[in-house]
């Protein structure tokens, strides 16, 4: 790392250290629902390490809404977290896995 790079990091941290002291309630909320992210993400991921789950069974097992589910599957699919591993019985719906690195 170049002095330059440690002057400008340095900047960095004194400018957000402000933007915190400023807005305190801001960040409580940003972190409480950072929080909250992340507990949904581990939960899901918890179910699916049994076996692969569709949306909905995702969301009777959690007790999330539907669409919420999907959303969360959605990023954790596009950030290699999860994948499709096929159909439901029915071929009404993907079932979702996680990826070998997930596990």
């Amino acid at each position: 790392m170049t002095t330059q790079d440690r002057v400008e990091r340095k900047k960095r941290n004194e400018m957000l250290t402000n933007l915190r002291k400023q807005h305190p309630e801001r960040v409580k909320i940003s972190q409480a629902k950072l929080k909250e992210q992340r507990s949904i993400r581990k939960t899901l991921q918890q179910v699916l390490k049994t076996k692969p789950h569709t949306i909905p069974q995702l969301a009777e097992a959690t007790g999330l809404p539907a669409h919420q589910v999907l959303w969360y599957i959605s990023i954790m699919k596009k950030y290699g977290k999860v994948v499709e591993t096929g159909l439901d019985e029915d071929y009404e719906y993907y079932l979702y896995g996680l990826t070998r690195e997930t596990e």
